[in-house]
């Protein structure tokens, strides 16, 4: 582990060495401050995790699928969510001041590259990175593959997946006048933003149950109500990055751009059935990625990083890694 001792220093400066949870609130400008994280072994192999959402924030649980032994792992929360500050909010947070956060955190912590793990949207956001910067991604690491489309986001709040779950998706459009049932992500935004308390808190929670009900296959769709502060926060930004097509120049950029980082190894983990991001996006990655790309598909497992079979295969992905580190 030699070669990270320069990493080892830099986060000294950052991270007490006594803390093995070490915490810091880093400002990256434009008002906006994030919390970071890092554990396990300052000197071990780097890798940096990319919480979903947007707005969705860090968790200790994230911490299990890295050997502490193994990995210097860092956390962080990104712009306005988590612990991160201000809360909920959407100014000056797009997709491409996240990818300057990674590298300033990157850039601090004395890192000269990494392994990215990120799920859902953080498997977007890992994706946009290393088509970014390349030459700083050793490994990518993605669950729960979104590439950001229209067709993506016409599956989820359009009515794809409202085939499946009626009942869910009944509760979820009954907010909504009918008249603008044809544009609930913008119905929604009007709503988010109104500057009513209220009401952004009830449409909060309306958006974020109708995610959380297909997150998991094990919870049956059953619906949850998320505390007002964490469903303000994640409606909100996941709204506002859609809304504005997770600032992408063009439909497709992702896919458009994996020739970018032909060069990286890649494992995905995917579930069979995943109503959120369904498995088409991750076949149609791994097939033009090619050979640098592991796909796995896991069968009776939907989206969360919770399921079982996924948070298995992914401690044997990063077990493997490792072993090779």
């Amino acid at each position: 582990m030699d070669k990270y001792a320069g990493q080892m220093n830099a986060a000294q400066k950052l991270f007490p060495p006594s803390d093995p949870f070490a915490r810091h609130m880093m400002d990256v400008g434009d008002g906006h401050q994030v919390y970071v994280e890092q554990c396990g072994r300052p000197d071990g192999v780097p890798v940096v995790v990319l919480h979903g959402g947007p707005g969705g924030g860090c968790s200790p649980a994230m911490r299990r699928f890295f050997d502490p032994d193994i990995y210097n792992v860092i956390l962080f929360d990104q712009r306005g969510c988590g612990r991160s500050r201000p809360y909920a909010s959407v100014e000056a947070n797009t997709t491409w001041h996240l990818v300057a956060d990674i590298e300033h955190i990157r850039e601090a912590l004395g890192i000269d590259a990494w392994i990215v793990f990120g799920g859902s949207w953080g498997a977007t956001l890992a994706l946009i990175y290393a088509q970014s910067w390349p030459e700083r991604v050793r490994h990518l690491v993605l669950r729960g593959v979104f590439l950001a489309t229209e067709s993506e986001l016409r599956w989820f709040y359009g009515g794809g997946a409202a085939r499946f779950w009626p009942e869910r998706w009944a509760e979820f459009e009954s907010l909504v006048p009918e008249d603008e049932r044809d544009d609930l992500i913008g119905a929604y935004h009007k709503r988010l933003f109104s500057g009513n308390s209220a009401q952004e808190t009830r449409f909060a929670r309306a958006w974020t149950a109708w995610e959380n009900a297909l997150a998991s296959l094990g919870n049956g769709g059953r619906p949850s109500e998320s505390p007002a502060e964490y469903a303000r926060a994640f409606a909100r930004l996941e709204n506002h990055y859609f809304t504005n097509k997770a600032f992408l120049s063009v439909d497709g950029q992702i896919m458009r751009d994996v020739d970018k980082i032909a060069g990286i190894p890649g494992d995905i983990v995917q579930g069979r059935y995943d109503m959120i991001c369904p498995p088409e996006a991750a076949m149609r990655l791994a097939g033009k990625w090619g050979k640098k790309a592991a796909l796995q598909i896991i069968p009776n497992a939907g989206h969360a990083l919770s399921e079982p079979g996924i948070a298995a295969a992914l401690v044997a992905v990063m077990n493997r890694i490792g072993r090779r580190a």
